[in-house]
């Protein structure tokens, strides 16, 4: 079987925006409570932060992680999270039937933030609080000393401001499990209120205003267009939120998803366009697809927990998929479809980074580990940066619940102008045949390749874990070859590959 792809140097879709590569911690299991906090593990630093896993958040060079929540941050209380800790009170946290010290509050998460070199996304409680607190949670964050609120955080030890310039207006508050949950008018009234209010503090903030929570929310995308009406003026984004999941076990179906995702985007950007053009207005609104993954290997176990029936356990093991093969074509046919949607999507958050659905594992007091996805994520966090290109591809094709005529082939492409080289990301999702693919490369000049990594495995179902932590890892690749501006490689079945040029 045989593909053929067209990268030509002027065809391209927009600069991809580094922030596609963010991520996300939410107070949920142990996200936060032994997954980045461990103050007694051997490799914690001075503020209780696990060095080990500090060490490898760093290779993801992840700019923005989104905090505290997630369905968490609509009962959340932010001033529970700052003053002394011994002060600190233990709260009961309804979205996820556990409980919460607040150990760890903004001071403490934007310590770890500088120790990574990466920025806060801070969250907003618009479920059970509203305008005032979230007025005052920005003035403290950012607000200056001399004022009330910038005086009590620099009692509870920090003068400066945290300068934090990305904020979500709520979460998921299409969702009748949300604490909170409104309609689609009773939202953007607030969240417009709320934006208002925000950018009267500081007119150059950028504000995230709720989507829909999935694509298969009966509310959308009249959601969409409805909290656009009452927003459009006064935010920057909309949010989406998607999971991916497997439950029939067929890798077909699974690996056609991401043409789902695809629609979604593209649904939400006509919306977005439409009140754009009804408001006749000038302003741009893009996508922040801040909660993405793989998720639903876990929720047969945690189901005692969620329902009520195990009390309220402090940091208990929730949505701790553990990942295998298969899901590393899907997390890689995810970013692809980011890639290729960057004009529009300017921030995606990998849901989560540490413990709970999260290419980064860890054992209590133990060892931290890549999970499976880890690998795609990074390749694309590393060399995904420049701008995509509208690629021409032909390739066969199968049909999927989804959509028909899947191609067997998906590919992404990435000019970096200023490193002078080309990076392709392609996943062959036939399931025993390998596919002979020639990318022509059109008004690039001459090159040749410096990397090939490649990632397959005979069992769909193989996974990392702490005793056997490279079990399924990337290798080098071997015979992609440029010669007369065709890169030709050869794609096995069901894998994962990265292919980079330097160009003369």
């Amino acid at each position: 079987m045989k593909a053929s792809v067209t990268a030509h140097k002027d065809f391209t879709i927009a600069k991809i925006d580094d922030r596609i590569y963010a991520s996300f911690l939410e107070h949920l299991g142990r996200a936060i409570y032994t997954g980045i906090y461990e103050p007694d593990h051997p490799t914690a630093d001075k503020n209780g932060m696990r060095q080990d896993v500090i060490d490898i958040v760093k290779e993801l060079n992840t700019p923005y992680v989104r905090y505290p929540g997630g369905n968490f941050v609509s009962a959340y209380n932010w001033e529970d999270g700052v003053g002394p800790r011994e002060d600190r009170p233990t709260r009961l946290d309804l979205a996820w039937h556990t409980s919460d010290s607040n150990a760890v509050g903004v001071h403490e998460f934007s310590d770890w933030c500088d120790a990574v070199g990466t920025k806060m996304m801070l969250a907003v409680n618009l479920g059970s609080r509203g305008l005032d607190d979230a007025r005052n949670f920005l003035e403290y964050v950012n607000g200056p000393v001399g004022s009330a609120w910038g005086d009590l955080r620099k009692k509870n030890g920090r003068a400066e401001p945290f300068n934090v310039d990305l904020w979500c207006l709520g979460n998921e508050m299409d969702g009748p499990w949300q604490v909170g949950h409104k309609t689609a008018d009773e939202y953007g009234r607030l969240a417009n209120e709320v934006a208002k209010t925000m950018r009267a503090f500081d007119k150059n903030l950028q504000l995230v205003v709720c989507g829909s929570s999935n694509a298969d929310m009966k509310t959308y995308p009249e959601w969409e267009r409805i909290v656009l009406e009452h927003t459009y003026e006064s935010v920057d984004y909309i949010s989406l939120h998607m999971y991916f999941a497997n439950h029939a076990h067929h890798t077909g179906n699974y690996l056609a998803l991401n043409e789902k995702l695809d629609r979604y985007i593209t649904t939400v950007e006509s919306t977005i366009n439409l009140v754009k053009a009804n408001k006749r207005s000038k302003h741009n609104v893009y996508i922040s697809f801040d909660e993405w993954n793989v998720w639903y290997h876990s929720r047969e176990q945690d189901k005692k927990i969620l329902e009520g029936n195990a009390g309220w356990p402090h940091a208990p093991r929730l949505l701790e998929d553990i990942y295998n093969f298969e899901d590393v074509l899907q997390v890689g046919l995810i970013l692809n479809t980011f890639i290729r949607k960057s004009n529009v999507v300017k921030i995606a958050c990998i849901a989560q980074l540490v413990n709970v659905i999260a290419p980064i594992m860890t054992d209590p007091m133990g060892k931290a580990w890549r999970q499976t996805i880890f690998y795609p994520y990074y390749f694309a966090s590393a060399f995904g940066r420049g701008t995509a290109l509208q690629l021409a591809v032909n390739c066969p094709g199968y049909d999927a619940e989804v959509a028909d005529n899947v191609p067997f082939v998906d590919v992404s492409g990435v000019h970096d102008e200023a490193a002078g080289t080309l990076t392709f990301f392609a996943v062959n999702r036939h399931e025993s045949e390998s596919i002979e693919t020639e990318i022509s490369l059109q008004g690039f000049g001459a090159g040749s390749v410096i990397d090939h990594q490649v990632m397959t495995h005979k069992d769909l179902r193989a996974v990392n874990t702490a005793e056997n932590m490279m079990n399924v890892a990337p290798s080098k690749g071997t015979g992609a070859a440029l010669k007369d501006g065709t890169l030709t490689v050869k794609l096995p079945p069901l894998s994962y590959q990265m292919i980079r040029v330097k160009l003369a």
